[in-house]
């Protein structure tokens, strides 16, 4: 059962080794923001940054875990998704390669939706609101966003792949959001057509029209290269970030905040 298999999860040394990783990029990302920041004077403890850091990094993704891995518990318990198709004997890397491609893929097309549709625009503007885009500010995002977002994702990782791969999949989430939201000047060169970074995806937090509903990809840079969603001008950078002043600034506030009549 999956409760087994997390708590096996818990003691294996490859959840100890992952969670060095993540928090060790944490660390680079932060030096690196004061070396060589993208946009110049913004501050580590910006506004909003315990907000982000206790209650959206800590407190929600572990509840949201526990919420997550017990619907996919009970869709585990209740069907025989297991027994009708596993890549389990594949080798780890290709089981890692093959979900961090589909829900690459996946997270692109229902992120150009969510900047397009009024409801699910609601549970995705949080993530918009910060006004210092830096390493912490991938976080901020409201509950169900997540909910919906990494069920979707692990449901077939756990249900069809082997146990590790959720653990390396998830390490590598947490550090490419960290990186791709990070305010370090990194320049990718033709790498950035096909490889996201915080060069590319700082536009897409831009207030800039020219930059509106522009670069959804998350990993991989090639999707809005496809689809006609990429902005990169060279020579430019964003002249701000976020919603504005009148967007609320505290976490249960930001949650509430999404549920507001809508003007029309």
């Amino acid at each position: 059962m999956i409760e087994d298999v997390v708590r096996q999860i818990a003691e294996y040394p490859l959840q100890w080794m992952t969670t060095s990783i993540t928090v060790l990029a944490a660390v680079v990302l932060i030096i690196l923001e004061r070396w060589m920041p993208y946009t110049k004077g913004q501050k580590l403890f910006r506004p909003g940054f315990l907000n982000d850091f206790v209650l959206y990094t800590l407190v929600q993704s572990y509840v949201l875990g526990l919420v997550i891995f017990g619907i996919l518990d009970y869709v585990d318990n209740h069907t025989d998704i297991e027994r009708i198709l596993s890549v389990r004997l594949w080798p780890v890397w290709l089981q890692v390669v093959l979900f961090l491609v589909t829900h690459d893929f996946y997270i692109y097309w229902f992120h150009r939706f969510q900047h397009r549709n009024k409801w699910f625009w609601r549970t995705h503007e949080a993530h918009h609101s910060t006004s210092d885009v830096d390493w912490l500010s991938g976080s901020r995002s409201h509950s169900l966003e997540i909910l919906i977002n990494q069920t979707i994702e692990f449901a077939p990782i756990i249900l069809l792949a082997s146990p590790e791969v959720a653990i390396v999949k998830g390490c590598i989430d947490a550090v490419w959001g960290m990186y791709i939201h990070s305010n370090v000047d990194i320049r990718s060169g033709k790498l950035q057509y096909i490889i996201n970074g915080p060069e590319m995806h700082r536009w897409h937090h831009a207030v800039d029209d020219q930059a509106h509903n522009k670069n959804f990809s998350t990993k991989l840079a090639i999707w809005d290269w496809m689809f006609g969603t990429a902005y990169l001008p060279q020579q430019q950078k964003p002249s701000g970030f976020g919603l504005g002043p009148d967007f609320p600034t505290s976490y249960l506030k930001q949650h509430t905040y999404a549920f507001r009549p809508f003007d029309d």
